[in-house]
């Protein structure tokens, strides 16, 4: 009902779609594995995915984390295909359900199939970050998207002793799933013990903009050597940690690409920031340079040798406060153990 179709993309970069008529369909439909069901068209005409079907076995997973109860009223950031939507509708009743998306035309697919099933929540098509405050307050609210920041709208539109849920990335894969609790004008809570990640929350209904590397420049930068793996990203926890250094969100790409792969990492910031990593290591060291304000990499390798003296700590033990004028402040075990990381200079949504 409510994947009837659905994209992948290919190793040349086009896109094959798998529809109801096409064998596998129902297999894949019904796997614990997301599934891409929308695309838009970029600048430069290629096409990008913009929403998608989330793992079942994650839907569930969060809708269990906000501990919904009969007479709550739940608030969705992300209607997508509906089906997070279904699923409200059938605990709570469709008066409790209300649910948006930037994508007109997603909603619009949404209502018709529920309405298919007999439920009739409160759809609209507009700025997730917004929220609804004309159906104000909520007990519960969920996103299944990711933002930079909390929003301010969403920290007035739960009650008091209401819960959000949504995924905390100020850079690409720098965060997780977070579960808050609002306090007077302040949220407090701790991020899930399993990493997930979702599509950025976008503003407009169009694909997200990209404008690739900007600061590629191999004889003007500070030469090192790091033993840490070449691709920041993946080392989740550090990474996410290390934003508090960098105060400003993150680009990141590969450059120099080969038969053998790529030959350099890179990430850069907006204000002409920027680091690269050599992806096959001299023995066990690998070749950095780096250049402008902020040095990116030393940023990481600090954070990450701190990360290593605290023991590791893996995602349950880090939580977050989100203030009454909207700093973050990530903390290791309890919000007064003495460790924390400020992404207060993030931007704001």
């Amino acid at each position: 009902m409510f994947v009837p179709s659905f994209v992948e993309q290919q190793p040349d970069g086009g896109w094959t779609e798998t529809a109801a008529d096409t064998p596998g369909w129902l297999e894949a439909v019904y796997r614990n594995a997301p599934l891409t069901t929308d695309l838009a068209e970029t600048a430069t005409g290629g096409r990008v995915s913009v929403s998608s079907s989330t793992k079942p076995g994650l839907m569930v997973r969060m809708l269990d984390a906000m501990d919904v109860r009969d007479e709550h009223r739940v608030l969705e950031i992300g209607t997508g295909t509906g089906y997070n939507a279904a699923l409200l509708c059938h605990r709570l009743g469709d008066d409790r359900v209300f649910s948006l998306d930037i994508g007109a035309e997603l909603v619009d697919a949404a209502r018709q199939r529920l309405s298919t099933l007999g439920y009739a929540p409160t759809l609209m098509a507009s700025d997730g970050a917004r929220g609804m405050p004309e159906h104000a307050p909520f007990d519960r609210i969920i996103a299944t998207c990711s933002v930079p920041a909390i929003p301010g709208d969403w920290i007035h539109q739960v009650r008091d002793g209401g819960l959000i849920l949504t995924d905390l990335k100020p850079t690409v894969h720098a965060g997780n799933l977070v579960l808050l609790q609002r306090t007077g004008d302040r949220l407090q809570g701790r991020f899930l013990a399993q990493w997930a990640g979702f599509m950025a929350m976008r503003t407009a209904d169009t694909a997200p903009a990209s404008d690739g590397l900007r600061y590629i420049n191999d004889d003007d930068g500070a030469r090192s050597t790091t033993q840490l793996e070449p691709f920041p990203w993946a080392m989740l926890i550090p990474w996410f940690l290390t934003q508090s250094h960098y105060r400003e969100a993150v680009q990141f790409g590969l450059r120099d690409i080969t038969d053998n792969g790529p030959e350099w990492t890179h990430i850069e910031t907006e204000s002409g920031s920027w680091a690269q990593v050599r992806v096959h290591a001299d023995g066990d060291d690998r070749e950095v340079v780096q250049g402008g304000p902020t040095r990116l990499w030393d940023a990481l390798e600090d954070t990450h040798r701190r990360w290593i003296e605290l023991g590791s700590p893996d995602w349950s033990r880090l939580g977050l406060t989100v203030t009454g004028n909207g700093d973050h402040v990530v903390w290791l075990d309890t919000p007064d153990s003495g460790t924390s990381w400020s992404l207060e200079s993030h931007a704001r949504v």
